[in-house]
């Protein structure tokens, strides 16, 4: 088992201890980028940040590494509240992946800053930046549950905004945010629901995806009942 004091460089020996070369391949699988990945699932991932606890310049060493693994073990070990803006668009800098993205979006939304991180990450023009943004809406939907649902409702102009964005990791966070506002609440699906009706008639191929595919989730019964 990792010492809670361990180093990063200690943390790091013990990750490639752990190294799975069959793993790796499964994992290039599912889209994960695989060329500084050791291979170890997220699980015991999990378990390695829990036991270690945040350590702010700890997870800043282990970023810097560039390995898969210890990237995840920072994310899940970074103290928000240290993370500067200028900190923030370091680690964005370093997005190339979707499932770096999805775990960072979660931790960038107990930043103090990150109503405005969405708004500038979705005017950036890089891929897995742009869809940090809709990420981060995704899951604050369902994290932050005292934000109140005005706030997600002003993000609708910026779903419909992107939603011509064709890239495969864009369109899918932004149908993923789309989706995730309207199982919400009863106010955020009324909202949601309009702007999928209104995607789903769109001339663009990427819109009308988008639009189609929320509609099947916001128009079932179950999920409907189930709102408040």
């Amino acid at each position: 088992m990792i010492n809670p004091s361990a180093t990063a460089a200690e943390i790091i020996a013990y990750l490639r201890s752990m190294r799975s070369v069959e793993n790796v391949a499964g994992m290039a699988r599912f889209g994960i980028v695989t060329e500084d990945a050791l291979g170890i699932g997220n699980p015991a991932l999990r378990h390695i940040a829990k036991a270690i606890g945040p350590n702010h310049a700890r997870a800043e060493s282990l970023w810097a590494s560039g390995i898969r693994e210890a990237r995840l073990v920072a994310i899940w070990t970074f103290v928000p509240t240290q993370l500067s803006p200028d900190d923030i668009w370091r680690l964005a800098a370093d997005f190339n992946s979707w499932e770096i993205v999805d775990a960072a979006a979660d931790l960038l939304t107990e930043t103090p800053s990150w109503h405005q991180l969405v708004e500038d990450f979705a005017a950036d023009d890089r891929e897995f930046v742009r869809r940090t943004a809709f990420a981060m809406i995704a899951g604050a939907t369902v994290h932050n549950r005292s934000e109140p649902d005005a706030t997600f409702l002003a993000w609708l102009p910026l779903i419909e905004r992107h939603a011509t964005d064709p890239r495969n990791f864009v369109k899918k966070a932004v149908n993923w945010a789309l989706r995730n506002m309207g199982k919400r609440s009863r106010a955020c699906h009324e909202g949601a629901l309009q702007l999928a009706g209104k995607l789903a008639e769109s001339a663009d191929p990427t819109a009308r995806w988008i639009g189609k595919d929320a509609l099947r989730e916001l128009r079932d019964p179950r999920r409907i009942a189930r709102l408040k």
